[in-house]
């Protein structure tokens, strides 16, 4: 397993960072937000991401990907953290593409992931129905008709939601909520009768949306995969997401903490910069630790989900810690910034407090650290 990103990641890397740098800065969040954008990112910008090929980088050639694997997201997902760039291809390709890719049969694919990655449509996963993440505590029905199924029940924080051509909803097909068997996964239409999407606003003001189906009608032809069989698929597409998240955390926490550092080097006190204080080099120090342990934990769970080596257990294991890690060093480095730059680190002005709030719900999203220490507590029993 390799911890480090191969030349060719590398060449992507510098080309994410360039690419994003000049077309997706900061201030382009900034405006996205004043603006209240409804998409939440910049379609034009989209499909020129599109065009890079980055939205085929985890599936087959045979499919019209790249496969070039989760190594691959990793550095555009670092870039992306970096400047603090919004666009669907977490919700969209990882999530959403994800799942059509390990659970859809031939027609859906040929339908939906074909124009996933051209850009042409767009999918959001509707799964979380808690104000914590727990897949497993699934409760929206869908009952069983006349050929087909009936979906009745409410799903909350659809990450780019709002907009989207199609919706991937977990649904409970038998058993109970708390139950990792009986749950089924429908690709649903925005345009079925009864479903109903309205937004949801978080701190980071991007797409975020809720779900009201009352009695949503679909065919047989909807479901994915096997009924209520849906759990080991859902759970691999959810790690691509967890893992991708997680190197977005650590971009947006290294370039939190290169801003600090310049600010450590020019602002003055005392006449003296205050980055000669023994204090606040030793907190700089202490970060700067922890962000090389955070790239590790990181890159050691892009790589377990490209090994088919490990176990699901193993990759699960490693893609919690690495979730984990990353989550809580960009909250402290987060937390840190906002005390070192002073009173003006709270400062709408300054895209410190942009960068606290993306933190703050990336580390959230597809489970926080409470979640992610269970899983990986679970998946560590499991072996032993």
């Amino acid at each position: 397993m390799s911890l480090v990103y191969s030349e060719e990641q590398r060449l992507l890397a510098d080309s994410a960072r360039e690419f994003l740098a000049a077309r997706s800065p900061v201030a382009a969040q900034r405006r996205l937000r004043d603006e209240a954008s409804v998409p939440g990112y910049d379609p034009q910008l989209w499909q020129e991401a599109v065009g890079l090929g980055w939205s085929g980088i985890p599936f087959p050639e045979a499919l019209g990907g790249l496969e070039f694997g989760c190594m691959g997201l990793g550095p555009i997902f670092e870039a992306i953290g970096r400047n603090l760039s919004a666009s669907p291809l977490l919700s969209s390709v990882v999530l959403g593409g994800s799942l059509i890719h390990l659970a859809g049969g031939a027609a859906q694919q040929d339908q939906w992931l074909t124009a996933v990655i051209s850009g042409e449509r767009r999918v959001a996963l509707a799964l979380d129905e808690k104000p914590r993440h727990a897949p497993e505590h699934t409760a929206l029905t869908a009952t069983a008709e006349a050929g087909g199924y009936r979906l009745d029940g409410e799903k909350f924080f659809v990450i780019d939601g709002l907009g989207a051509d199609a919706y991937l909803v977990a649904a409970r097909t038998s058993g109970r909520a708390g139950e990792k068997q009986g749950i089924s996964v429908f690709l649903i239409p925005a345009n079925t009768p009864g479903l109903q999407v309205s937004a949801l606003t978080l701190i980071d003001s991007r797409n975020c949306a809720r779900l009201r189906l009352n009695a949503v009608q679909v065919a047989s032809e909807a479901l994915l995969g096997t009924v209520g069989g849906a759990w080991s698929v859902l759970d691999e597409a959810l790690d691509r997401g967890r893992a991708c998240l997680a190197a977005e955390l650590l971009g947006a926490a290294e370039q939190l903490f290169a801003m600090t550092l310049e600010y450590l080097k020019t602002r003055v006190q005392f006449d003296v910069p205050i980055g000669s204080f023994q204090a606040l080099q030793h907190r700089a120090a202490r970060l700067h630790v922890e962000l090389q342990l955070a790239r590790s934990a990181v890159m050691a769970a892009l790589a377990a989900l490209d090994d088919s080596a490990l176990s699901a257990a193993e990759r699960g294991r490693l893609v919690s810690l690495g979730k984990w890690k990353a989550g809580e060093v960009a909250a402290q480095v987060s937390n840190e910034a906002v005390q070192m730059h002073g009173g003006i680190g709270v400062t709408d002005e300054l895209d410190v407090g942009l960068y606290l709030k993306r933190v703050r719900v990336a580390q959230a999203c597809l489970g926080d650290s409470d979640f992610q220490c269970a899983r990986y507590a679970a998946f560590a029993s499991l072996e032993n």
